[in-house]
């Protein structure tokens, strides 16, 4: 079964307790307060695995969960850290926030993914001394990690798409142009599912071509499997329109080639207006040998008639026979030479921005400002902690959104109120900052 789009449920771990403890040592009067802090939650992780071809792992497996932090512990021991959750996907999924279906990213290159964060560990009580509160008796609970439903979306990523009728010939040219072993019968839809095969040029050099199952006029409506495939070619650079010229469907090569370029307009005017081959299979039964395939347009008023139309719209026709591998070297030559003039492979960037991410936080409530001895200021509450936990303060733009959360909710007005003043240090959760009127 091939499975291209699934809803899952992700969680990120919490981070672990901080703990309230005192130094209990023989000969050590007054040892202090040597609470341990809790551990942060694990992340949950996207991979790239490169044995992978469809979503197929997801449809019975739906929830991930990353591991909790663990609680501190006396003697200043810290929580264990919780394990990460690694998620492995095919190249070229893309995952997509549920509610919106905004691409959040794009897994297309090597480097892993950081979907949802782990809670932050809470502080144990030794951090929460002072001269004058030498023995504090609470702490700090771990912070809840980041949870979400997405859609997992699979484009794959190939050169050239294969567009073209049920039984034009697809899976049979790529079955002759590369070591793919696509299902391949003298019936409609037999190809049930797309297939990627490796295209040699010469050398170490080549490029990936992508077979989807046919179309048929309507798809767009619903009929036949409809466009539910054609999402794996939007990312290819180059088209390779397959018609069959043989008429043994009953329809003329013409017919054939406006009907697919109909429905891939429909689909997507992005998608029809990539640069296009026509590729005239079946040649073989309208001539004798692949040296009279030149003389087919002067033979065929049908394929002369393909002709003309491709030449108005710019394609390049090139006739061939897949299954008897004659024509082939014309068209793969043409392939490659059009591919070094193309941009690369389409990435799609991602739609939801720090803003987005964060969520709809309320007013804030209960927010305390004190000023320690040190002269430093604290920012302590529930409201900030969701705050802090959802920052990842190593991301320029989400320590953008931080401060301008700060100055919108009020607490930079809080800060001036409660005394604070230009490079005065000031602590949020355990980040400390240098204010900046």
């Amino acid at each position: 079964m091939f499975i291209d789009k699934i809803k899952i449920h992700v969680k990120a771990g919490n981070g672990g307790n901080g703990v309230v403890s005192f130094r209990r040592e023989k000969y050590v009067a007054k040892g202090g307060p040597d609470g341990g802090d809790g551990g942060n939650g694990g992340n949950i992780v996207f991979r790239i695995d490169e044995g992978l071809n469809t979503l197929l792992a997801f449809r019975y497996h739906r929830k991930f969960t990353a591991e909790n932090g663990g609680d501190g512990a006396g003697q200043k021991f810290h929580g264990a850290n919780g394990a990460d959750t690694v998620i492995l996907v095919p190249r070229g999924t893309l995952i997509r926030d549920a509610e919106t279906e905004k691409i959040i990213h794009d897994m297309s290159d090597d480097a892993d993914f950081i979907l949802c964060r782990g809670g932050r560990g809470g502080w144990g009580n030794r951090h929460f001394a002072t001269p004058t509160r030498q023995i504090p008796r609470f702490a700090k609970g771990g912070l809840p990690g980041e949870e979400r439903d997405v859609i997992l979306e699979l484009k794959m990523i190939a050169d050239v798409g294969l567009a073209g009728l049920p039984s034009a010939g697809k899976s049979s040219l790529l079955a002759a142009l590369s070591s793919a072993t696509p299902k391949i019968a003298a019936y409609h839809f037999t190809t049930l599912e797309p297939s990627l095969g490796v295209v040699s040029t010469g050398g170490e050099s080549g490029f990936v071509m992508a077979d989807i199952p046919g179309l048929i006029e309507g798809a767009s409506e619903g009929a036949g499997l409809g466009h539910a495939f054609l999402r794996h070619i939007e990312r290819c650079r180059m088209l390779v329109q397959v018609v069959d010229i043989s008429g043994e469907e009953g329809r003329t090569p013409l017919e054939d080639f406006e009907t697919i370029s109909a429905e891939l307009l429909k689909f997507s005017p992005e998608l029809a207006a990539r640069p296009r081959i026509v590729a005239a299979n079946k040649a073989d039964l309208l001539v004798n040998g692949e040296e009279e395939f030149s003389l087919i347009p002067e033979l065929s008023p049908e394929c002369a008639a393909l002709e003309e139309r491709c030449r108005e719209c710019g394609y390049e026709v090139i006739y061939l026979s897949a299954a008897k591998k004659l024509g082939l070297k014309p068209l793969v030559d043409k392939i490659a030479a059009m591919l070094r003039d193309l941009p690369p492979v389409r990435v799609y960037e991602g739609e939801i921005t720090p803003e987005d991410e964060a969520f709809d936080l309320p007013a804030p409530e209960n927010v305390t400002i004190t000023r320690a001895d040190d002269a430093s200021f604290h920012v302590e509450g529930a409201w900030i902690d969701a705050l802090v936990g959802r920052v990842n303060f190593n991301d320029r733009e989400s320590m953008m959104y931080f401060e301008r959360s700060l100055s919108k909710y009020g607490i930079i007005d809080k800060l001036r109120e409660a005394g604070c003043s230009e490079g005065d240090e000031v602590w949020i959760d355990d980040i400390s900052f240098e204010f900046v009127d």
